[in-house]
């Protein structure tokens, strides 16, 4: 137990001086001293005290060969301190007023690196996504052969399984919810925008189903329309998908709607 105690003595003694010796430097008057401070509390990691001293000076030394590192440094501070709003604000600032800096092509990458840090899971909005989705190609894009770029098109195909995968469960949602006219423009949006998802084959078959749904509680006059429409759905499904594990329910749904369609001939 002394031992224990005299450690933690000794650990308050040092934080003591060391904040201690803090204020003494955010009282100076001297833009140098803060500077030169916050570039080695930035070498020993401590971001906090970076942010505090280079946010009090880079104002002032705007304009100056010091100005360019010390924003760099900030937002890269805002990014280990997985401030991601504020990290992708201050590397963008930096490659809008630093744009041939060094630098810059790795703040454009953090920036972009930023936004996909924030994206949240696939059941939230995904406007941050999208953000982050642009961002990203705009950086492939201008450094192709980076060495950031395989990192680039892998957080760029995750994300767009995100929202692929948020795309199909509204697809199931409009369904379940029964609006039958909005879930078959959901169902077309889906295919335009993920032509080559997994989820296209079941997405096909709910085409069917819904279709087939909204004829059967349509008024009799949009009826037969509608059930044409689900046969035409169905002899699409059957030429893209031939062994689907769908089709024995999509040829239930074809063969009754077969069977409306010869009542309508009749009763004519």
């Amino acid at each position: 137990m002394r031992e224990i105690r005299i450690l933690f003595l000794l650990i308050l003694a040092v934080t003591i001086v060391g904040c201690s010796k803090f204020r003494k430097i955010q009282k100076s008057g001297d833009w140098k001293v803060k500077y030169e401070a916050a570039l080695e509390y930035y070498e020993n990691e401590d971001y906090h005290r970076t942010i505090i001293l280079l946010e009090d000076i880079l104002p002032i030394i705007r304009g100056t060969a010091e100005a360019e590192l010390g924003n760099f440094y900030l937002a890269y501070s805002y990014y280990y301190q997985k401030q991601y709003i504020l990290s992708a604000h201050h590397f963008d600032e930096f490659v809008k007023i630093y744009g041939r800096s060094e630098y810059v092509m790795e703040a454009v990458y953090r920036h972009a690196y930023s936004l996909y840090l924030q994206s949240p899971d696939y059941e939230l909005d995904q406007t941050i996504t999208f953000e982050a989705i642009a961002a990203m190609q705009k950086f492939l894009n201008r450094y192709p052969s980076s060495e950031y770029a395989p990192e680039a098109d892998r957080i760029i195909d995750s994300m767009q399984q995100k929202l692929e995968k948020k795309a199909y469960e509204q697809c199931k949602l409009y369904y379940k919810l029964r609006r039958y006219k909005s879930a078959l423009v959901v169902y077309d949006n889906f295919a335009d925008d993920f032509p080559d998802s997994n989820y296209n084959e079941e997405v096909a078959f709910l085409r069917i189903e819904t279709s087939y749904d909204l004829a059967t509680e349509s008024i009799r006059s949009k009826q037969e329309e509608r059930f044409r429409s689900t046969i035409d759905h169905y002899l699409a499904f059957i030429d893209k998908y031939p062994n689907s594990k769908f089709l024995k329910d999509a040829e239930k749904f074809y063969a009754e709607s077969i069977e409306e369609i010869t009542k309508f001939a009749d009763s004519n």
